[in-house]
């Protein structure tokens, strides 16, 4: 099973560790450690403790507990929403990356705040995609119409084409490694897209606003068909129409 995500979250932000909680709940460290680990189910009784202590509900912790039927299948891919991007805790965007094994995939305009807030991200990716990574990123061609009506609808002009040329100089050498590839889309970004593996965070876009005033989605993959696989078949069709990247484009 995979790990309980939604958990571990809850459980960083009320403060509390994994020991704390135990006692709290009356159970061992060690089972709460393999709740978050290895996504095992509690006893009832022991998940409402668990919500209780974290001020969550219970069946967002654990779908499970709802049972068949209760609900849409839908609801359990949502690990949490975030108001907007800055709610997201920092370090999530990249501990997903670490953590990753297979897959990552991005799709937006610029998403320079990812090399703002991590100037090692570039030997990061490097690192990544040697260890087998395969990591697909998307950025907005800065002389398409798309790019130029966004920077229009949120009041910065040619800002937004400047931060796509930022974005791109940021990624540094990761155009030349294997196991990276980097292409450019002119499509209107409905939501900017960021899968690691089977988590994927999606930025909506709400006319008139920058990104980062928009709300944040975190799902995570689940065996019947949702949200995931419907975000991802909208990465593959705009994939199809990137073309290839490189740092020498507009310089």
């Amino acid at each position: 099973m995979p790990p309980n995500e939604r958990l571990r979250i809850c459980l960083e932000q009320s403060g509390h560790t994994a020991a704390s909680l135990a006692a709290r709940v009356g159970t061992d460290p060690k089972t709460v450690a393999r709740w978050i680990s290895t996504g095992r189910v509690p006893h009832r009784r022991n998940a409402h403790a668990v919500a209780r202590a974290l001020g969550e509900d219970v069946f967002h912790l654990w779908p499970e507990l709802e049972g068949t039927g209760n609900g849409p299948a839908t609801a359990s891919e949502v690990v949490r929403v975030y108001p907007d991007r800055g709610s997201v805790p920092a370090g999530l965007w990249y501990e997903l990356l670490e953590t990753a094994k297979e897959n990552v995939d991005v799709l937006v305009y610029a998403g320079l705040f990812l090399s703002d807030n991590r100037a090692s991200l570039p030997r990061l990716l490097e690192r990544k995609a040697e260890e087998g990574l395969c990591v697909r990123i998307l950025l907005g061609d800065p002389d398409s119409e798309a790019v130029a009506r966004r920077g229009g609808e949120e009041g910065v002009g040619s800002a937004m084409a400047a931060r796509i040329d930022l974005a791109t100089a940021s990624l540094g050498s990761v155009f030349t490694r294997r196991g990276i590839t980097v292409r450019l889309h002119g499509t209107t970004l409905y939501n900017s897209l960021f899968r690691f593996d089977d988590n994927l965070l999606v930025n909506a876009h709400v006319y008139g606003f920058p990104a980062a005033h928009n709300p944040v989605m975190h799902l995570r993959r689940t065996p019947e068909p949702g949200l995931f696989g419907h975000y991802m078949s909208s990465f593959a069709k705009v994939w199809e129409l990137g073309t290839p990247a490189s740092r020498e484009k507009r310089s």
